[in-house]
């Protein structure tokens, strides 16, 4: 007795047509702004921003001030030193951001001199350095006020060796 042969996958294939595919209708899809922007594009998820820069500190005292004003000056294009600034506010103020004169010809006229740098308020607001406190007293403000005030009428806090 012969035993009978059942068709296969593969012996079937060979010998029948595939069947034809069945025409869908159209239908035209509502355009949908906010789920299109809600999904993210398959490349969204594998790409990576990149790390911001670390954003640079100064310590809270006369070297961090001074550091701190020497970035912002030189970043305005104003010229000086450390070694320029530090010698004048040593004379100034001992390094007192609070030091106010109260017995000079200024402070006779109520226009007492202020700050590390012993700058008089007109002083202060015609050289003030954008991007620095409006504060006389603060540090950063005072030194760099001062020195634009030096580079205009010196050429630079380091042509400054007595009161200015």
């Amino acid at each position: 007795m012969k035993t009978p042969t059942v068709p296969t996958a593969h012996t079937t294939a060979a010998h029948t047509k595939p069947a034809p595919a069945k025409p869908t209708a159209h239908k035209p899809t509502a355009h949908k702004p906010a789920a299109h922007k809600a999904a993210a594009p398959a490349h969204a998820k594998k790409t990576h921003t990149a790390p911001r820069p670390a954003v640079k500190t100064y310590p809270n005292n006369l070297d961090g001030w001074i550091r701190q004003s020497l970035d912002i000056l030189h970043a305005k294009g104003i010229p000086a030193s450390y070694s320029g600034i530090h010698r004048n506010i040593e004379r100034e103020s001992s390094g007192n951001p609070n030091a106010i004169n109260l017995w000079d010809i200024n402070a006779r006229n109520g226009i007492p001199s202020k700050g590390l740098l012993q700058v008089i308020n007109p002083t202060f607001n015609r050289y003030h350095v954008t991007g620095t406190s409006w504060n006389i007293y603060n540090p950063v403000a005072n030194i760099t006020a001062a020195c634009n005030y030096a580079a205009a009428r010196y050429g630079s806090m380091d042509n400054v060796n007595s009161a200015y």
